[in-house]
């Protein structure tokens, strides 16, 4: 896309962080919401138009959307620990964010004439495939605290059908440099994974920095759903031992059958093997992930943490970690 106009709502967030960075250095001009001041002021320092943004009021986000060329919808509401994301209840916000904030943004861009609307989704509701590759014609099974994928997507699919060109981005698990990342490393220090699922199920992953180029891809592609993950994704067994690897711990146990058993719908979707495929949008956009697969990118991911043990990066302009 030629330097355009670009709101990025969840700017603040793990891959808005690194996105808002790289659209800058491409020539983009940047409105970038934020909730708090401190936040709106670290993405004005580095070029944005830092503004607060009420995701449910439609008539404020027309107004905040007009001249605007596209929308990178990133906005989301996880729960703060691993235990809170097995409680159905605390992804109630995230509900909400997922199916009246996306609907509320698409309808006022389409009123305020954006031709662009890019959806973030979340890949890992397809079904399990065994050892096949899942594209995007796959069938999607969310469990009941996260059927509002669906109603992202949706949001997305109504922007296209009223001429306008909406794109899901369906990330794959996410790793990085962050607090994550770090309770992880302490899991399987004490030698346990902290993968569900069998030894020989397949994990798709990605890392942020992956999942932001992306972002800045999507700005170029066909309307339509679009997996994006690493090039080869691992099975449990593989996936956990390139952490332990990057930890530089021993080989872990992989999470006992019986306790993901008793873990939920949350538990039993993230058990699921999914081999998934980014093809679609490596064709589309030529985007292709730094880092081939979770061996490497973890390895990164560590040493970074290490250097920065306090969490993610600041943002910087070339977009890369300090």
């Amino acid at each position: 896309m030629r330097p355009a106009r670009v709101l990025v709502t969840g700017a603040t967030g793990v891959v808005g962080r690194l996105l808002v960075p790289h659209l800058l250095a491409r020539g983009h001009r940047v409105t970038a919401v934020g909730r708090t001041e401190e936040k709106r002021a670290d993405l004005a320092a580095v070029g944005a138009d830092a503004i607060a943004l009420d995701l449910f009021d439609a008539d404020a986000a027309a107004r905040a959307l007009e001249g605007h060329d596209a929308v990178i919808n990133l906005a989301t509401h996880i729960p703060a620990s691993t235990l809170q994301m097995l409680l159905p209840w605390s992804w109630r916000e995230n509900d909400r964010v997922r199916r009246d904030g996306s609907a509320t943004l698409a309808g006022a861009a389409r009123k305020a004439g954006v031709s662009r609307f890019i959806q973030e989704s979340f890949a890992p509701v397809y079904e399990g495939g065994g050892e096949q590759w899942i594209d995007e014609e796959w069938p999607q099974r969310p469990t009941p605290y996260n059927r509002t994928v669906l109603d992202a997507e949706a949001s997305a699919a109504r922007f296209t059908s009223g001429g306008g060109v909406g794109v899901v981005l369906r990330f794959a698990a996410f790793y990085g440099a962050d607090a994550f990342l770090k309770t992880m490393i302490g899991t399987v220090r004490r030698g346990w994974g902290p993968l569900p699922g069998p030894a020989g199920a397949y994990w798709s992953s990605l890392s942020h920095e992956d999942a932001a180029a992306a972002a800045v891809a999507a700005l170029d592609v066909p309307a339509g759903a679009y997996n994006v993950c690493d090039d080869e994704p691992l099975t449990r067994r593989e996936w956990t031992d390139a952490l332990a690897d990057a930890a530089g711990a021993r080989p872990a146990r992989l999470m006992p059958r019986w306790l993901a058993a008793i873990g939920g719908a949350a538990l039993e979707l993230l058990s699921r093997s999914q081999r998934m495929t980014n093809g679609k949008l490596k064709r589309a956009s030529g985007w292709t992930p730094h880092w081939r697969s979770a061996r490497e990118g973890l390895r990164a991911a560590a040493r970074s943490l290490t250097r920065n043990p306090e969490g993610p990066p600041a943002i910087r302009l070339d977009g890369e970690q300090r």
